[in-house]
């Protein structure tokens, strides 16, 4: 057995991976370009996620013939370098999914990679049903700019405003505190299901506050996705 000389590639069977790794990278896309709470650009990402799959199903169609062709890839992909750290475990899931897909499909099984992907898909939508069933939570960034009077200190201010929304929100993170002789800045982060329970914290900090100004900013959004 000559384990140096690759055995022929059927052109046939490539095609039908490449047209099955289309079809279910595609969808995968949809679905997370939809649905995704992904904080990058999902419209400029999802994009790239079959022909992700589709690089894929290529290389381990190549290679899986040769062992001399695969360890030679084990060499040339030893040398590439990602500069670019992917912070969000939502997109490096789909990522991985993406590169799942052309590993099945280009290692010849088809029927459990398409069972493998619909499991999957089921279990998101699923997740996402349930999810919606409890309630949309909005994660939003709260800025807040209050003046300090003559009697109170910057202590102060941030103590009273905090009361409030403490009052108003579970869950409630600090995310930047600024002082200045004139006036406070704060960023909080905040997770709201209930549209009237943020109305309802913005008119006592406007109450408590007349000075103030405040700034929402939905998480979701905030890059175009």
């Amino acid at each position: 057995m000559d384990l140096t000389s690759p055995a022929p590639l059927s052109l046939t069977s490539l095609l039908i991976n490449l047209g099955l790794g289309v079809i279910l990278s595609i969808f995968v896309a949809w679905y997370y370009k939809k649905y995704s709470n992904s904080f990058t650009n999902r419209s400029r990402f999802s994009p790239l996620l079959p022909l992700l799959t589709l690089t894929t199903v290529l290389v381990i169609s190549v290679v899986k013939s040769s062992l001399a062709l695969s360890l030679g890839l084990v060499g040339a992909l030893s040398i590439v370098r990602f500069r670019t750290a992917i912070k969000d475990p939502e997109e490096l899931l789909f990522l991985f999914l993406a590169i799942t897909i052309g590993l099945g499909l280009g290692a010849d099984q088809r029927i459990p990679t398409i069972i493998a992907v619909a499991f999957i898909m089921a279990y998101l939508f699923i997740r996402r049903k349930i999810r919606s069933e409890k309630g949309i939570t909005h994660n939003m960034y709260l800025n807040l700019t209050l003046a300090n009077s003559d009697s109170d200190t910057g202590e102060n201010v941030f103590a009273r405003a905090n009361d409030i929304l403490l009052n108003h929100f579970d869950d409630l993170n600090l995310r930047r505190l600024d002082t200045n002789p004139d006036n406070l800045q704060i960023t909080y982060f905040l997770s709201v299901t209930d549209q009237n329970q943020l109305i309802t914290a913005m008119d006592e900090l406007k109450e408590h506050f007349p000075g103030s100004s405040t700034s929402l900013v939905d998480r979701e959004n905030m890059l175009g996705g």
